[in-house]
């Protein structure tokens, strides 16, 4: 257990840093929008090519074809690469942005309550190789599109050179790439666990944190998902600055753990307000009726007139 004074100090350092964090948190969110409808808009009219137009030379006889059918893609990248060169490196610095807002998150959790070990290098690795290796992808990418676009070799082989889906580099970058988005899913997942325990995040904020990390693995990325990982930037920018809603999470004072309670514990807690509350207006009822009762009780009834005496009182009338 920390001292009241190591309590203290973490609290100052904490506002320090919320408050220079929470523009970059912002930011990243935004740019992270941004580059996902520069990416979708470059990549919006790229030729595709089915199976029945890949299979079109090997039906007419012949097996490898001088310009492969997947020339006129390697040719649209080459002529769209400033967008997607400038859309990748938005990402990338989105997602530098989010993993020092990541590490800033486990840093708190890890003050105020035991966190798994391995996230912060999960997220720091995961985190800046994502950011790291999709732009050295892409610019690799670039630069081979354009030699295939100015060369002479038109074929498949050229293609697949070209499209990183043959040859060292590309199996190598995509592996990298594939390994730092895992690890990047698996820290951020843990990191939004710790924070959801430690109460430094509204449950729903950590809820939507665990979307975000599954989200930047290569088969959830579409673009309309993109907009989960924009919005949790920026309201956890909103919440670093200490502007959300409902006011801080009571952990950030406290400089401890304070847990949201459980599903379980709140319908407890339903359930115990409810009981208290008809014991309670029972006792409130019982207490009325016997203050009622007593009131009753110490009053004296009025007589009883006698029939008889007032026959008689008529008579002498």
């Amino acid at each position: 257990m920390a001292s009241p004074t190591e309590i203290q100090e973490r609290v100052s350092f904490e506002s320090e840093r919320r408050a220079r964090l929470a523009v970059p948190a912002v930011a990243g969110g935004v740019l992270y929008l941004l580059s996902g409808i520069i990416l979708s808009a470059a990549l919006k009219e790229l030729p595709a090519v089915g199976v029945v137009q890949g299979l079109e030379p090997a039906l007419r006889g012949r097996a490898a074809p001088v310009v492969s059918p997947r020339a006129p893609e390697v040719r649209y990248i080459n002529h769209h690469a400033f967008y997607l060169l400038a859309g990748t490196l938005l990402t990338a610095l989105a997602v530098s942005a989010l993993t020092v807002v990541l590490l800033f998150l486990l840093d708190a959790t890890a003050f105020r309550r035991h966190s798994w070990p391995a996230a912060r290098p999960l997220v720091l690795v995961g985190g800046f190789g994502v950011a790291l290796l999709n732009l050295v992808h892409e610019v690799v990418l670039v630069i081979e599109a354009h030699k295939f676009a100015s060369g002479g070799d038109f074929s498949g082989k050229a293609v697949e050179k070209a499209l990183l889906t043959s040859g060292s580099v590309g199996i190598v970058l995509g592996l990298l790439g594939l390994f730092a988005a895992l690890a990047l899913a698996i820290g951020m997942i843990a990191t939004m666990m710790g924070t959801m325990r430690a109460g430094l995040l509204a449950r729903w904020l950590s809820v939507l944190g665990i979307l975000s990390g599954l989200l930047f693995l290569p088969f959830f990325g579409t673009p309309t998902l993109q907009l989960i990982p924009t919005f949790w930037l920026v309201a956890t920018g909103i919440l670093l600055m200490g502007r959300f809603p409902n006011g801080d999470p009571p952990a950030w004072a406290a400089g401890e753990a304070r847990p949201w309670p459980t599903q379980a514990e709140q319908r407890a807690q339903r359930e115990a307000a409810k009981g208290g509350g008809g014991s309670a207006a029972r006792g409130k009822g019982s207490g009325k009726e016997s203050s009622n009762g007593a009131a009753l009780g110490d009053v004296a009834p009025e007589p009883t007139p006698v029939s008889g005496g007032s026959r008689r009182k008529r008579r002498k009338r």
